[in-house]
């Protein structure tokens, strides 16, 4: 192909076999210079498996490449998956960055949290509104989610025009903002799109999501009938869903006592932007003495289990102004991310022992998805008339059959794609044509890097099989002086024989020194590793795991 043919491309780096962590590349122009936008910078979260992790983000290597090419970042809600890398990875890409004014706010109120975070330049745009970046005509469509001001791309460059829906669903009755823009879609289906790169998070769900009011007055339903306190834990990031919670106790003549810093940064934002107009104040939670028990909604962070978060902290009795007690009710407002159940579960039981009553959404409808049931893609395939569907923002399972449901409803080409492949859009049939470096990197504390940089690997096996020290000393004469000093974390005391585990170890390292002749032994590097491998070794023998050994020998 020559390198003056332009070409439409999309490359996802994260969010596209997986959920979370989203962030798309899309590329005009010849193959050896293509000008390119970013619509998302997401984050994911650390399982058990990356001790110590704060958390994950896309590795950017291939974008960092071509960086003097890069003309915009556009993020299309304030989701951490969606957002929450710009402070991390702005330095290594410093383009210019669109947002909504919601999203704007929440991301300066992040950053002045944050020590030496940067000053990431913004750019505000509102849903409706149509700006450039670089080869191509953005126009940003209102959606509804669980979040203010959703967006949906329609990006327009001469091969054609794009919509990439980001997170979206169609909800007939919001309880904030307007319905989802279904006019301008079908505009923009009767004028041509050439491909629909979609939302597929419930592409494995039939029918339609619930309406924000049907949660809310759910909701009103289990504040008005409950006795005692009520508690209830939701996303941050979901004003609608806090604004329902707060007119559900203001109908029911109780007060609103917030608790969690993402909380309470997100209510002052939401309160500057007008979100919450028309409500009593929320309280802070040095009130809540003052509030008689039947009286008070207690809106807090902690849905994922999360051990220093709000509920978390209710359910093992450690906060210094509120306590909840028997009788009284927590309501999960909120859906499990995969890989969070255990600490869900382990934060509802203390609930439970303490006598305190847990209803979540199998119990009554006091939560739903902000994502597309089948239906509704069925319906986005009808107002669009794609050429070309791109299933993104899911696992295998979910892209899969999201693909299936495109082509059971007639779009011609189903593009299956994963993270670091290059999709060529136009010109021609829809075609994986290049490969992208793609993998995640952490931060670690203040660091950021792949897993050798940050330590992980090491840790890991730590967190597995411990780490013994020893220190061999050596005489001028090169024989032992004294027995080496040796320090175990993380190993048995003892073997299955009642034998010290440390006393084998320092038998092991004495039997490993006097075996190496003793002018070899003015090798020190030499010694050292004899001693490691003994050591490990007679761990290996008698306990039946290898920890990590560290060895310093001084003569």
């Amino acid at each position: 192909m020559a390198n003056d043919k332009n070409e439409l491309v999309f490359c996802p780096l994260g969010g596209v076999g997986e959920i979370g962590m989203n962030f798309g590349l899309y590329g005009y122009g010849p193959r050896d210079k293509r000008e390119w936008i970013v619509v998302d910078c997401g984050v994911t979260f650390p399982g058990s498996d990356l001790p110590g992790v704060d958390l994950v983000l896309p590795d950017t290597r291939f974008i960092e490449r071509e960086v003097k090419r890069l003309r915009g970042i556009i993020i299309t809600h304030a989701h951490e998956d969606h957002y929450g890398a710009l402070l991390d990875l702005w330095p290594r890409l410093k383009a210019e960055v669109w947002m909504t004014p919601f999203s704007a706010g929440l991301l300066e109120a992040k950053r002045e949290g944050e020590h030496n975070a940067p000053d990431v330049p913004v750019r505000i745009f509102k849903p409706g509104e149509t700006f450039e970046v670089g080869p191509f005509s953005i126009e940003a469509i209102h959606v509804t989610h669980s979040i203010p001001e959703p967006v949906s791309l329609a990006i327009t460059s001469p091969a054609g025009t794009v919509i990439h829906t980001g997170d979206w669903k169609i909800d007939p009755a919001p309880s904030l903002g307007q319905r989802i823009d279904e006019a301008r879609f079908r505009e923009l289906g009767e004028a041509g799109v050439l491909a629909l790169v979609c939302d597929s998070t419930n592409a494995m769900r039939e029918g339609e999501s619930p309406s924000e009011e049907a949660v809310g007055k759910g909701l009103r339903e289990v504040i008005e009938e409950a006795a005692g306190r009520v508690a209830v834990t939701t996303f941050s990031s979901n004003v609608g869903r806090i604004r329902s919670i707060a007119e559900a106790a203001r109908d029911a003549g109780r007060q609103v006592l917030v608790l969690g810093r993402s909380l309470k940064r997100v209510i002052d934002v939401a309160t500057d932007l007008g979100y919450l107009e028309g409500l009593p104040p929320f309280l802070p939670e040095e009130d809540f003495g003052y509030l008689p028990r039947e009286n008070a909604v207690i809106l807090c962070t902690g849905s994922q289990g999360e051990s220093r978060a709000a509920l978390a902290k209710l359910a093992r009795d450690e906060m210094r102004n509120v306590a909840l007690t028997a009788g009284d009710t927590v309501v999960y407002s909120s859906r499990v991310i995969p890989g969070n159940e255990k600490a869900i579960i382990e934060t509802k039981n203390l609930l439970i022992e303490q006598g305190i009553r847990i209803i979540e959404d199998t119990d009554a409808l006091v939560h739903v998805s902000g994502h597309p049931r089948r239906n509704e893609l069925r319906q986005m395939y009808e107002w669009v008339k794609p050429k070309v569907l791109v299933p993104v923002h899911g696992e295998a399972a979910h892209l899969v059959a999201h693909g299936a449901l495109g082509a059971q409803a007639g779009i011609p080409e189903v593009a299956q794609i994963r993270n670091g492949d290059v999709l060529r859009l136009a010109p021609g049939a829809a075609e994986i044509i290049d490969q992208a470096p793609v993998g995640r990197i952490f931060r670690d504390g203040k660091i950021i890097g792949d897993d050798e940089e940050v330590g992980v690997r090491d840790r890991r096996k730590l967190s597995f099989a411990g780490h013994v020290a020893v220190n061999v000393v050596m005489d001028d004469k090169l024989n032992l002086e004294g027995d080496p000093d040796l320090v175990a974390i993380g190993v048995p005391e003892k073997d299955d024989t009642g034998a010290f585990l440390e006393d084998l170890m320092i038998e092991s390292a004495v039997s490993a020194v006097r075996s190496i002749p003793r002018q070899k032994r003015r090798d020190l590097d030499l010694v050292a590793e004899a001693v490691r491998r003994a050591v490990r070794g007679a761990a290996a023998q008698s306990w039946g795991k290898k920890p990590i050994v560290t060895v310093f020998v001084t003569q």
